[in-house]
């Protein structure tokens, strides 16, 4: 990979009157590196470059999280052949929509890599007087933490499925700047390399105030915002799901139920709790109802913006060539049925019946914006469901997991399942994930990980005739721009 590296620079203004309204993003003249990093405070500006970056449609904006990635998920109903993500769902990635698309997030994936490389050089190996500790820890940990996201997305994607061939050139791990091609590695050494980076940023973040002072959902009284709305970083809890995360990715099922294991334990104590589980009045309130169960997501992008993916993707209004949905411009609900199992879950909410002009449709409304509801901006990356589902899937112990599985079930106002065997066990997760992941970029890769050969259709309005999954299918092809710089 070859990287024109730039710096981008974001001006962060809080807001003191609202904490939904966290920050107004104004982007201002690219910097010289030097006058950059002169102090802490440019070192913040430049990590919250690279935060606010995330959203872009190319990435978690859109095509990472409720866009391409969940349509290769089979999530929605496609029926229509010259539909805008017919050929997604085909995986047919040598159609030029689809290969711009996958090239687009590899390259501003590779561009957010290179602005982490150019933050963690300039850190240094110790505190110093243009950096010193709080910061120091904290920009270090979370750029280490994020070069490491991106990456372990980026292997999911592009490479092969782990346990089939970890030993294949998969995609290159860039930790260094310059102008270097870096080289392919295996998914194995790859993952070595996001593993060695989760555990220093976690032990960069031993001192995150999220273990001492919570989330911090709101504006400092008396003065910078640096260290509050910890939910919107990389902070050390979420660091540790992503080693869990990464751990399951690889197989090391130990491993992943330990850092699981441990930080449920960490973050679910009655003495802190955290991430506290979504209330029902929060989840069923009618006017502003909190689709993101919020309290619950460890690491969030704010993206102001958010209400064009929604209206990009989702809005009633769309021609029927554009939205994804659950049914045929119509209010089917047979999709929805199909995956949610109980009439009470908190979940199934995101599918109201919406109308405009002459269509009248079932409509996925979890990125709805509704004004002062909870987590309005968030785009959900890592959430306390994960890790319980972690842990049930890793646990040595099968009631140990299906304990596990049903406090979240619980959580989502469901009853509890028996699944009293590992294979049951397994399957529920699965069920439960696809639940729990819509429009977050996550399914995808629960289906690839573990191999599955059948997947929902979409060219059905139901889930339950699946069609077969070709395994090769798994793995998008690299970039051309990517393959040409090795020929």
């Amino acid at each position: 990979m070859r990287i024109l590296y730039k710096i981008i620079i974001f001006s962060f203004s809080f807001f003191v009157l609202s904490c939904s309204k966290w920050v107004e993003v104004k982007p201002v003249d690219r910097l010289r590196e030097d006058e950059l990093f002169m102090n802490s405070a440019g070192f913040m500006m430049a990590l919250n470059g690279v935060y606010v970056e995330l959203a872009h449609v190319d990435l978690y904006g859109q095509n990472m999280s409720a866009g391409m990635i969940d349509v290769f998920a089979q999530y929605y109903y496609l029926q229509n052949s010259t539909h805008t993500y017919r050929k997604f769902a085909e995986f047919a990635y040598t159609e030029s929509a689809v290969k711009l698309a996958v090239d687009n997030s590899w390259k501003k994936a590779y561009e957010l890599i290179a602005n982490c490389n150019v933050i963690l050089e300039k850190c240094g190996d110790a505190p110093s007087n243009v950096l010193p500790q709080p910061y120091y820890g904290i920009v270090k940990g979370e750029a280490l933490a994020l070069r490491a996201l991106l990456h372990l997305d980026m292997l999911r994607l592009f490479g092969p499925i782990y346990r089939e061939d970890s030993n294949a050139l998969a995609i290159p791990y860039v930790d260094k700047t310059g102008y270097d091609i870096s080289p392919l590695l295996s998914s194995e050494e790859v993952m070595q390399h996001i593993v060695s980076d989760l555990k220093t940023a976690l032990s960069l973040l031993e001192s995150d105030p999220v273990r001492t002072e919570g989330v911090r959902h709101y504006s400092n009284p008396n003065g910078t915002n640096d260290f509050f709305y910890r939910q919107y970083r990389l902070n050390y809890y979420a660091v540790k799901a992503l080693l869990a995360r990464s751990f399951l990715w690889e197989g090391n099922r130990v491993e992943a139920f330990r850092y699981a294991d441990e930080l449920l334990r960490e973050v679910q104590s009655p003495e802190e709790n955290i991430f506290p589980y979504v209330t029902f009045n929060a989840a069923m309130d009618v006017d502003k109802p909190d689709r993101m169960f919020s309290t619950e997501v460890m690491f969030s992008l704010y993206d102001i913006g958010r209400s064009e993916m929604y209206r990009g993707l989702f809005d009633v209004s769309l021609q029927a060539t554009d939205k994804l949905s659950f049914s045929n411009q119509d209010v089917n609900e047979t999709r929805v049925s199909d995956i949610y199992d109980d009439n009470n879950d908190f979940r199934r909410r995101i599918w109201q019946e919406a109308a405009t002009g002459t269509i009248r449709a079932t409509t996925n409304m979890k990125y709805e914006d509704i004004i002062d509801a909870p987590g309005r901006y968030m785009i959900p990356l890592i959430r306390l469901s994960e890790v319980l589902l972690i842990a049930a899937e890793c646990s040595p112990d099968v009631n140990q997991g299906r304990e596990y599985l049903n406090a979240l079930r619980t959580a989502r106002n469901c009853v509890s399942l028996a699944a009293d065997d590992a294979r049951t066990l397994q399957v529920e997760i699965g069920r439960e994930f696809r639940r729990e992941m819509i429009g977050e970029g996550q399914m995808f890769f629960f289906y690839k990980r573990n191999g599955y050969q059948s997947l929902p259709s979409h060219s059905s309005a139901s889930i339950n005739p699946t069609q077969t999954m070709v395994l090769n299918n798994y793995r998008v092809p690299l970039p051309d721009s990517e393959i040409a710089l090795r020929q």
